[in-house]
C-alpha cells in the first residue's frame, strides 16, 4: 500500500525479492498540472508495468473494497507513504500490517519526519519498520537503521537516501519476521518528544528574527518542496537555497542588501546569503538571474 515516489523503491525491492506481491493498493487517479491531465500514482505505474492487480479505493471502509481486499488472502500488508488504515484492515492479514517510517521511532512520529529532522538540526536520523496499530507510528518495532545527515544536505536529497535504505530495510524486516524466534520490540516514549507535524503555511514561513543557523536549517529542510517562504511587496518569495553569511556589516532582520552581486539578508544574530529563490508567479532562479532584473540595492523581506 503506497502512493508517491518514496513507496516506489520499496515495491521495486519486493518485486526483485522472493516474495509474491499479491496486489497493490494506491490512491485514485487525479488531475494534475496546468492542463489538469489525469495522473496515475508512481506506485500504480510500476505495478501495472509488472502486471500486478491494483486497487484504488476512495473509501477504505467501503464494504465492496474490503471484500475484494480480503479475497486476495495476503499474509501481510506492507504500508509505505499511504493513508491511515481503519482497524478492520489492520486486523485483516494473519501476519499483520507493517509500515516503513522515515525516522528513528519514537522520534519524529508524524507526517513530515524527513523535513523536521533537518529543520531541527539533527545530525542523525534513520528508518524504522514496525507493526501498525491504531495509534499512529506507535507499534512494535521490527528493525531500525541509523542514517547520517550531512551538514549541507536538503530534504530532497535525504528523501532519496532514505527511500533506497528503506527499501532494503523492508526486505530485511520480512526476513526477520519469517524467523521462528522473532520478537518485535515495543516502542518506549522518548523523554523529550520530537514531533513531525504536517507542514503548513505557518510553520514553513521564515522568521528573519531567528538565528542564521535556524533559518538555514528551515530552508534546506523544506527544499525543494514545499519550500520555506517570506514576503516582499505583498508577494510570496520561496527561498530554496542559501548559506550563512560572514559579512561584517550587520543588517537589521529581514533587510536585504545587494553587496557585490550577492543578496545578504539580516537575521536575529547575523546575516544570511540567498542563493536560489522563486518569486511568486515565476520560475525558480539563481541569485545572479534574480539580481539582473532587480534595480534596487535593498529589499525588505517579512
Amino acid at each position: 500500500m503506497g502512493t508517491p515516489d518514496f513507496a516506489v523503491a520499496a515495491l521495486q525491492a519486493l518485486l526483485q525479492s522472493n516474495h509474491q506481491v499479491a496486489a497493490v493498493i494506491t490512491a485514485p487517479d487525479k488531475p494534475a498540472g496546468r492542463g489538469l491531465v489525469i495522473q496515475e500514482s508512481p506506485v500504480k505505474r510500476l505495478a501495472l508495468d509488472h502486471g500486478i492487480k491494483v486497487l484504488q479505493p476512495t473509501n477504505l471502509k467501503n464494504p465492496e473494497f474490503l471484500a475484494e481486499l480480503k479475497s486476495i488472502q495476503a499474509e501481510l500488508f506492507i504500508v509505505v507513504a499511504f493513508r491511515m488504515l481503519p482497524e478492520v484492515i489492520i486486523q485483516m492479514p494473519p501476519k499483520g500490517c507493517i509500515n516503513l517510517h522515515a525516522s528513528l521511532l519514537p522520534d519524529y512520529r508524524g507526517a513530515a519526519p524527513i523535513n523536521w529532522a533537518i529543520i531541527k538540526g539533527e545530525k542523525i536520523t534513520g528508518i524504522t519498520t514496525f507493526f501498525i496499530r491504531r495509534e499512529i507510528d506507535t507499534g512494535d518495532i521490527i528493525q531500525s537503521e541509523k542514517v547520517e545527515i550531512p551538514e549541507e544536505i536538503n530534504a530532497g536529497t535525504l528523501h532519496d537516501i532514505l527511500m533506497q535504505r528503506g527499501a532494503r530495510l523492508i526486505i530485511s524486516s520480512l526476513e526477520q519476521i519469517e524467523q521462528p524466534d522473532f520478537q518485535p520490540k515495543p516502542q518506549h516514549m522518548a523523554l523529550i518528544e520530537k514531533k513531525a507535524p504536517k507542514l503548513t503555511r505557518d510553520n514553513t514561513r521564515i522568521s528573519w528574527n531567528d538565528s542564521s543557523g535556524n533559518i538555514h536549517n528551515l530552508i534546506r529542510g523544506l527544499s525543494p518542496y514545499p519550500a520555506a517562504w517570506t514576503m516582499h511587496n505583498g508577494k510570496i518569495f520561496k527561498i530554496l537555497e542559501g548559506r550563512i553569511s560572514h559579512s561584517k556589516e550587520q543588517q537589521q532582520p529581514g533587510l536585504g542588501k545587494v553587496i557585490e552581486d550577492k543578496l545578504i539578508v539580516g537575521t536575529g544574530d547575523g546575516n544570511y546569503e540567498i542563493l536560489m529563490l522563486q518569486p511568486e508567479g515565476k520560475k525558480k532562479m539563481d541569485i545572479k538571474s534574480f539580481l539582473s532584473g532587480f534595480r534596487n540595492k535593498e529589499i525588505e523581506l517579512i
